[in-house]
């Protein structure tokens, strides 16, 4: 139960700088890409909660799991944070897959790994990894939100704005939702994609 618990609080506070399409933290807060926004936390059940709920993704029991990920500061999680800020996108994907590999259940890798793929361009890929994080976490407003974004980024701007406004009654106050939520807006009226 303990190891439960601190699980919770290190993926919520690890997922701190994992927040709207700032997924690695620089792409919510405005279209300028080289600048990197505030990360915001977000509540979800005690693992406790939701314990049997979800199906173990890709078929690997939790209990295979060696530890915390993201408590070390050159573990793949933390690494491919640092790369994703970067811009280093495949090295990003690099970590963030060898980090879902070792941890299955850490939907923060997960959520990780589908923003690199956002940004190289694998949408197919990065729907995949959504699933996985929602598979063990729920459909989160954070995941809601940064599935907004990679909707924009595909020009898909009907399905980005249901997605958006869910996850924005989810968590009516995100600063993220809002910031991609006026994104959207911007770049429908000016009718450009976003990159």
């Amino acid at each position: 139960m303990r190891i439960q618990i601190s699980r919770a609080l290190v993926i919520i506070g690890c997922g701190v700088w994992l927040t709207g399409c700032g997924t690695a933290g620089n792409l919510a807060a405005n279209s300028d890409s080289s600048k990197a926004s505030a990360p915001a936390a977000y509540a979800m059940a005690s693992p406790s909660d939701t314990a049997g709920a979800f199906p173990e993704p890709l078929g690997v029991p939790a209990a295979a799991e060696p530890g915390l990920l993201g408590s070390e500061p050159h573990d793949d999680l933390s690494e491919g944070k640092k790369q994703y800020r970067g811009g280093n996108y495949g090295l990003a994907e690099r970590y963030f897959r060898r980090a879902v590999e070792q941890h299955p259940r850490d939907a923060e890798a997960w959520l990780g790994l589908a923003a690199a793929y956002d940004r190289l361009r694998r949408f197919d890929l990065a729907d995949r990894a959504y699933a996985q994080a929602i598979g063990i976490i729920g459909p989160t407003a954070e995941i809601m939100n940064n599935q907004g974004f990679s909707y924009m980024l595909r020009g898909d701007t009907q399905r980005a704005r249901q997605t958006l406004l869910a996850a924005q009654r989810k968590e009516p106050d995100s600063i993220y939702v809002a910031n991609n939520l006026r994104l959207l807006d911007d770049s429908v009226a000016k009718g450009k994609a976003i990159e």
